[in-house]
Order: structure tokens, then C-alpha cells, then sequence
């Protein structure tokens, strides 16, 4: 029989039985933890791609001012005519803001399936341990690294911290704030922390894609020691570059 409610001299109306059509693809792929995975290993890629070409790009610092500033005009001149001044420099940057934002949220959503998971019985304590350490220093990396970008975006974006902000001279910009102590340590603290997050990220990347055959586990290590050596030991020498004065205004 068919559940039915009544309200006292209504008709009695049956009850309609909650739809279980799918919803659209991405949107069901979304809601499960393999694809909150993907999101993270995509975004993750998205934002390594990043801080490479980032780093890349900061070393024409030591080309000299004319240089580095034009790097800087280059980037507010990307694709026109056929995109107005400064528009795939913010489109980027919009995607960028994106890929941040829902790895972000697939990292919180993945933490709280992980909880509810951890009264597993068979689960060794070693692994849990392992497992537990990792994702504290993902989350706290994480946390420090997204504090910095803001205070980062301030600094050499839109403002300046404690300084003349000149825009269109980013070389000065870069010298005047990094000549100041604690906006070097700032910076240092910032990018070790990158470190820790960067290999763990890019080590996990590779699991996250399926991509985890023993045979190379040892590849993936040494690549995720290289690539966040590569990065970090960049964006490190630019804080030492300016305090010893080889970079300066």
C-alpha cells in the first residue's frame, strides 16, 4: 500500500518517492572520493604548473631592472590585440584563484571522510601514524602557504606593506619589500613551507591518478625531491639575493 498523509478534511494524497535519477556526471564523480581525488590531483597540477613558471619567471630579476620589468609589462600584454590589455593576465589569475579555492575544499572534504573512516579495525597504527602525519603537514603547509599568498598579493600586487608601492616596476617593488627583514623572513618561512607541501603534494599526485606501480615508486620520489628542490632553492635566493645586495634598487 502506497504511504499516504492527510491533513483533517483534506484529500489524502499519496507520497510521492524521492527521485533517484543520477544528476549530471561531474556533479555524482564530484560527490564521491575518488573524484574529490581528482579534483585535488588536477588542481594540484594546475597550481605546480604555477609556482614553476612562477619561480621561472622571477629569475630575470637578476638580468637587472630593464629586464624583470619587462617580463612584468609582458604578462599585462599577453594575447592582445586579441584580448584587451591585461585581460588573460586576470583570466589566469581568476583560474588560478579557482584551482585554489576547490582544492582547498576537496582537501577539507577528503579530511572528513578520512575521520569518519578511521575506526577501521584492520588498520595497522603504523600506517594510521603515517597516514596522521602527513595530512598535518599538508594541512598546516597548506595553511601557511594560503596566508602568505594573500599578504604576497598585498605586498607586490596592490598595496605594499611598509613601503612607496610603484605599479609597473615590479623590480623595485621586489627590492624594496625584500630589503626588509622581516618581509624576507616572511618569505623564507613561506617558501620552506611550500617545501614540505610540494613534495608531499606532488608524491601523492601520482597515487591520486592511479599512477602508483611500485616498480616506480622510487622515480616518483626523486622526482618530487627534485622538482620541490628546483622550486624552493629558486624562490629561497631571492630574499638572500636582495639582502646581500646583489639585487638592489
Amino acid at each position: 500500500m502506497a504511504a499516504t498523509t492527510a491533513d483533517r478534511g483534506s484529500t489524502v494524497r499519496p507520497i510521492k518517492p524521492r527521485s533517484n535519477r543520477p544528476g549530471p556526471f561531474l556533479v555524482d564523480l564530484y560527490r564521491s572520493s575518488v573524484g574529490k581525488k581528482y579534483v585535488m590531483a588536477l588542481t594540484g597540477l594546475a597550481i605546480l604548473g604555477f609556482v614553476f613558471f612562477h619561480m621561472l619567471g622571477n629569475l630575470k630579476m637578476y638580468l637587472g631592472a630593464e629586464d624583470f620589468n619587462h617580463y612584468g609589462e609582458w604578462l599585462r600584454e599577453l594575447l592582445v590585440p586579441f584580448v584587451p590589455r591585461t585581460v588573460a593576465l586576470w583570466l589566469l589569475r581568476v583560474g588560478l584563484i579557482g584551482a585554489v579555492g576547490l582544492h582547498v575544499l576537496s582537501a577539507y572534504q577528503l579530511t572528513v571522510i578520512n575521520r569518519k573512516a578511521r575506526a577501521t579495525k584492520y588498520q595497522g597504527r603504523r600506517d594510521y601514524l603515517a597516514a596522521n602525519y602527513a595530512s598535518r603537514t599538508m594541512r598546516w603547509s597548506g595553511v601557511i602557504v594560503g596566508l602568505f599568498l594573500v599578504w604576497h598579493l598585498f605586498d607586490l600586487t596592490f598595496t605594499g606593506t611598509g613601503y612607496h608601492y610603484v605599479r609597473g616596476l615590479p623590480y623595485e617593488n621586489v627590492a624594496l619589500s625584500l630589503g626588509r627583514a622581516w618581509n624576507a623572513v616572511i618569505y623564507i618561512v613561506a617558501n620552506l613551507a611550500l617545501g614540505f607541501h610540494l613534495f608531499h603534494g606532488t608524491w601523492s599526485l601520482f597515487q591520486s591518478m592511479g599512477w602508483n606501480n611500485p616498480r616506480f615508486n622510487a622515480w616518483r620520489r626523486g622526482f618530487a625531491a627534485a622538482f620541490t628542490a628546483l622550486v624552493v632553492i629558486g624562490n629561497l635566493s631571492f630574499p638572500i639575493a636582495v639582502l646581500t645586495g646583489v639585487v638592489s634598487t
